[in-house]
Parts: structure tokens; C-alpha cells; sequence
């Protein structure tokens, strides 16, 4: 990066950092420093919420993700503004109406102690897990675009983050994270302005929208039904799994994972934290929508412009130093040329089918284990065009986007682990009463740790490379469907009790690990999104049995 890149990136860090730790300031308790003393307004809680979900992931490969596969991602979140209704109605009312500080001390007061322990457990297990992964992701192209080591980066990427969320708790999230969607949607926008300002005199948008649509790119809704085939149960992203799957992973991360139940916890009232959470069932759809056209816009841009053999220069020089440098020199001129004909308007159908067959050969290349490459580079295709098209200054600042959206979604579950940590097992299994200063000072201390324990979790999480990705979205719907169960029968289910569900709980957990490892292995043809209705339909039907045996027994 240029110099002016380096100012702009470091200023807005730095910026950001300041500017929570002089917003954090609240009163030196756990109401304060988890809640924000329940004083946040409903667009605070909008942001809070959205920032959480909408990790550095979003923004680094959604946009490869449209260029790839095409814009049917987008179905993964039309279940979303369906949880948002439901959660109005029932969760929210509740939650509110007990002041509890997490989501799971309402577990013990409908069922019992072992029940609310278990569900917080999975909880941070989870979200424990994921964030470490979160925290990787955007280190490792970090790392690669700026050619640092990924330990420095990791702790980095953690470290500064850790800075303002343990020093200023809810407060500080709540407010820098205004700021950061501030910062990374203008980023964004700046980003689509300049994908249309460097395409051709003449080319607009009617264009790009023929040249996406031509290429399968403007896919935004799929059935999932395949001619003479029947429904495909391991589509990934379709309609009927993005309303169904969609619905439950929403309803189970919105209504029941702390890093989302604490930002809605921290507004004045009950209508401010449901106006919250409607509007991002409003919001996030078309967001997500306006994210993945920026990836068909850059698609556009490099049927103008040559495209790179492979996005992840880092993966290139990789090859460059193994035994395979002459043949990348050779397959890379001739690449080239055949880019330099199509832009000529001399490219012939054969000519295409042979750079398909380039592509794969460095893929392969990659994947050699004496290689150790990473031949996966969706995540590098928005960042490419960024640092070779965008003016110097623009490059440091959409970096600092990509900081921005990792510390706004990590900052936020930083906060939510040290809140279960604290409520739920130290303060419910401590027999010695603490003061309100020193259960601040000790929610500080269980901040601090858990940052270490997912920057380490980060630098372990190195070594799976090319399915980081996905890794959060596998690992989480592993969990939120039985999290997510255990809490439709709390609200629905009153007849059933403690014992049965957490016996429930744990035997469809345990199925469902096995059925995301089975499925992992081809064995089982079931997308990741059906593992939440698996686990939360599981855990009500199962329960309900185990009730009636109980029942009977009892009689």
C-alpha cells in the first residue's frame, strides 16, 4: 500500500478505538457495562444488531460469492423478517419483563439450573469457536494482500478491539459500532461508484445487468428442484431452505445467542428494542442484495479488463517458489495472451474452454500437499480489484473497512461471552458475595480472556485455510437448532419440564454433530442450513415424548 493508504487505515483505527473508549464511559456495574444501563435507542439497537451479524466475511467474499456462483446467496436470509415477527411477539416481551442480563437465566426460572447451565455452555462453546474463525478469516487475506506474518496479524486484528470492549463494555460497542457502519457502507458505496467509473464510455448500468444476467450471475431465485431429479436436499442456497433453514437459524441466532440478545437487551423499552429488530428484518435483505450486485458489477468490470489467471497474488508467488515455476510461467504467458485476444474481440469458444482449463491446472497446482497452497480465492476477488483499480488513499480506507467489520461483529460477542460467563456460572456457582465494583472488575478479566482465547483459536484455525468460510456457518447451525429448541418449548410447551428437555437436548446434540460430520463426508446428501430445523424440531418432538414416559412413570 501507498503511503496515503497507510494514513488513512491507521487514522481510522485509531479514530475508532478513541472514540470508544471516550463513549464507553458508564457506571462501573454490570448493568452498565453489559447493558448500557438499558438506555440505547432503537436505531443504536438496529446498528448494534446489524454490525453483529455483519462480520468482515460479509463484505470480503459476498461480493466473490456473486462473481462465482451468482446472486442466490441472497435466499439465505429471506427466513430472517419472519424471526424478526416472531421474536417481537414472544421473545422480546419476556426477556424485557424479567430484566435478566442473558437470554439463558430465563431457562433456569421456567426449568432448571442444569438445563440454563448446558444451553449457556453451548453457547460459549459455539460462539467461542466461531469468533476465533471470524477473527481468522479476514487475518489470513490481511496477511496475504499486506505480507505480514499471521500470528502479528491475528493478534492485531484482536488485540486493538480488545483495547476499547474490555475497557468500555456495551457502551463502547453500541457507539463504535454507529460509527463503523457509518464508515463501511460508505466504503462499499465508494467502492460500486468507482467498479462503474472505470468500466467503458457508454457502459452503464443496462449493461451490467445484461452482462450479468447473461452469465447466470442474476440468479436471485432458485427452487432447488432439479428436472426429473426431485428437490436437491444438499442446495445450499434456495428458496424453500433460505425461508425454512433461514427462518430457524435466524429465530435461533437472534432469539437466543447473546451477542444478539445482548444488543436488543441494552434499549429503553420493549417497543424501542422491537422497532430495532424490525427494521433489520427490513433492512438486511436488500443490504445483503445491494453487497452481492457489487460483486456482479465487478464480474462486469473484468469482461472490460483483464482478469487475473488467479486472484490471491500470495498463491501465485507460493507457485513461483515451488516446482512448478516453469509451468506457471508458461501456462501464465499464454493466459495472457488469450486475455489480450478476448479484448481485442478476437476470442474464439475454444479459447474460452482453454483458460477454464488454466484456472483449474493452478487450482491443482495448489492443492498439491508438497505445494500447500490455498487454492481457493473467492475472497480475494473484491480485494483485487480494490488494490489495482481504486486511487491511493481509497485502498487504506476499504481496508479499514475490512477492520472495521471484523472488530464490530467480534467486539459485540467479546461482550456477550464475558456476560455468560460471568451471569450464568461464576455468580450462579460463587457462594461469596461480591461487590458491584468488584463484579466490573472481574467482567473485565473474563473480556480479557476470552479476546486471548479466540486469537488463539484464530491462529489454530489457520491450518484449515479455504474453508474458513464455511466453517462459521457449519459450526454455528451444529448448535443454534438445539439452542433454539431448548427455548420453543420454554415459550410453547409449558406442560413439558426441565428434566425431559435437557435430556432432549443433549441426545439431539449429539445427532446432530454426527449428522454434520456424516453430511461433511458426502454420506448424508443434507445442506447445513436443515441441521437448525433438524435440531429444533428434535428437541420439541423428543421432549414431548420424554415427558409423557416421565409422566406415566410418575402415575
Amino acid at each position: 500500500m501507498s503511503r496515503p493508504d497507510w494514513i488513512v487505515l491507521v487514522l481510522t483505527l485509531l479514530g475508532i478505538i478513541a472514540y470508544g473508549l471516550y463513549k464507553g464511559r458508564t457506571s462501573r456495574d454490570l448493568e452498565g457495562y453489559f447493558l448500557s444501563n438499558r438506555m440505547v435507542p432503537w436505531y443504536m439497537v438496529l446498528l448494534g444488531i446489524m454490525g453483529t451479524q455483519a462480520s468482515a466475511v460479509t463484505f470480503l467474499s459476498a461480493p466473490g460469492q456473486a462473481y462465482t456462483d451468482g446472486m442466490r446467496f441472497v435466499q439465505y436470509y429471506f427466513g430472517l423478517p419472519l424471526a424478526m415477527i416472531v421474536l417481537c411477539v414472544s421473545f422480546v416481551p419476556v426477556f424485557h419483563r424479567l430484566k435478566v442480563f442473558t437470554a439463558y437465566e430465563y431457562l433456569e426460572q421456567r426449568f432448571d439450573l442444569k438445563t440454563r447451565a448446558l444451553t449457556s455452555f453451548l453457547f460459549l462453546v459455539q460462539r467461542g469457536l466461531s469468533t476465533g474463525i471470524s477473527i481468522a478469516a479476514p487475518s489470513i487475506i490481511l496477511s496475504s494482500l499486506l505480507g505480514w506474518d499471521i500470528l502479528w496479524t491475528n493478534i492485531l486484528m484482536g488485540g486493538l478491539l480488545i483495547i476499547y470492549t474490555m475497557t468500555g463494555g456495551a457502551k463502547a460497542v453500541a457507539y463504535t459500532q454507529q460509527l463503523q457502519m457509518i464508515i463501511i457502507f460508505s466504503g462499499m458505496t465508494i467502492a460500486g461508484y468507482m467498479v462503474i467509473h472505470r468500466l467503458p464510455a457508454g457502459v452503464g448500468w443496462t449493461e451490467i445487468l445484461h452482462t450479468g444476467g447473461k452469465a447466470g450471475k442474476l440468479n436471485i431465485i432458485t427452487t432447488g428442484f432439479e428436472k426429473g431429479k426431485g428437490f436437491d436436499w444438499n442446495d445450499r442456497y434456495n428458496l424453500l431452505s433460505g425461508i425454512i433453514g433461514g427462518f430457524f437459524l435466524a429465530l435461533s441466532y437472534f432469539g437466543t445467542d447473546q451477542s444478539q440478545v445482548g444488543r436488543y437487551l441494552t434499549a429503553k423499552s420493549v417497543s424501542e428494542s422491537r422497532l430495532g429488530l424490525l427494521m433489520n428484518g427490513l433492512v438486511k435483505v436488500p443490504m445483503q442484495f445491494l453487497i452481492l450486485l457489487l460483486g456482479v458489477m465487478v464480474f462486469t468490470f473484468y469482461q472490460y479488463n483483464r482478469e487475473p489467471i488467479f486472484f490471491n497474488k500470495s498463491q501465485l508467488s507460493v507457485l513461483e517458489h515451488s516446482k512448478y515455476k516453469d509451468s506457471l510461467m508458461i501456462v501464465t504467458t499464454r493466459y495472457e495472451e488469450l486475455e489480450k485476444e478476448r479484448l481485442e474481440g478476437k476470442e474464439v469458444a475454444a479459447a474460452v474452454k482453454e483458460k477454464t482449463e488454466y484456472k483449474a491446472t493452478v487450482k491443482r497446482w495448489l492443492n498439491d500437499p508438497a505445494v500447500g497452497g490455498d487454492s481457493n480465492d473467492t475472497n480475494y476477488i473484491f480485494l483485487r480489484f480494490v488494490t489495482d483499480y481504486l486511487p491511493k488513499g481509497l485502498v487504506g480506507l476499504l481496508i479499514a473497512v475490512i477492520f472495521l467489520a471484523a472488530w464490530g461483529s467480534i467486539a459485540a460477542t467479546l461482550n456477550s461471552l464475558a456476560s455468560c460467563t460471568i451471569i450464568d456460572f461464576h455468580k450462579r456457582f460463587s457462594r461469596k458475595e461480591m461487590s458491584c465494583e468488584r463484579e466490573f472488575k472481574i467482567s473485565r478479566l473474563y473480556t480479557l480472556f476470552w479476546g486471548v482465547f479466540c486469537v488463539a483459536v484464530a491462529q489454530l484455525a489457520y491450518n484449515i485455510g479455504n474453508s474458513l468460510i464455511e466453517a462459521v456457518n457449519v459450526l454455528g447451525s451444529m448448535f443454534y437448532g438445539v439452542i433454539l429448541g431448548i427455548f420453543l418449548v420454554a415459550f410453547y410447551r409449558k406442560k413439558v419440564g426441565g428434566q425431559a428437555v435437557f435430556i432432549s437436548a443433549v441426545i439431539v446434540e449429539i445427532a446432530v454433530v454426527v449428522l454434520t460430520i456424516l453430511s461433511r463426508k458426502g454420506v448424508v446428501p443434507l445442506s447445513f442450513l436443515w441441521f437448525n430445523v433438524v435440531g429444533a424440531i428434535g428437541v420439541v418432538v423428543l421432549s414431548e415424548i420424554l415427558q409423557l414416559f416421565f409422566k406415566k412413570a410418575r402415575e
